[in-house]
């Protein structure tokens, strides 16, 4: 990546940034990082309806790029079953 394109992405990804931070969604949650040519975003959502609409402007705003997600949606209600351990 010469150093014109990676400030665009940076760009970009601040950009996706400012719009996490907004105060339509205000989700502050989410890690952007660039590792090489890779975009990563990490972090937990309250929902899978947040997670969705995070990962509709991540596409928005990072169109061309590679991106990966590890978006999780932890929830707070007890197993159905029991954990088998070996």
């Amino acid at each position: 990546m010469t150093e014109r394109t990676s400030r665009e992405v940076e760009y970009r990804i601040a950009r996706l940034r400012e719009r996490l931070a907004g105060d339509d969604v205000a989700e502050l949650g989410v890690r952007i990082e660039l590792r090489g040519d890779t975009v990563l975003l990490t972090g937990a959502l309250p929902t899978a309806g947040r997670r969705d609409e995070i990962l509709t402007l991540a596409r928005e705003e990072l169109d061309g790029l590679v991106v990966r997600t590890d978006l999780t949606t932890p929830s707070a209600e007890a197993p159905d079953q029991w954990e088998r351990l070996p």
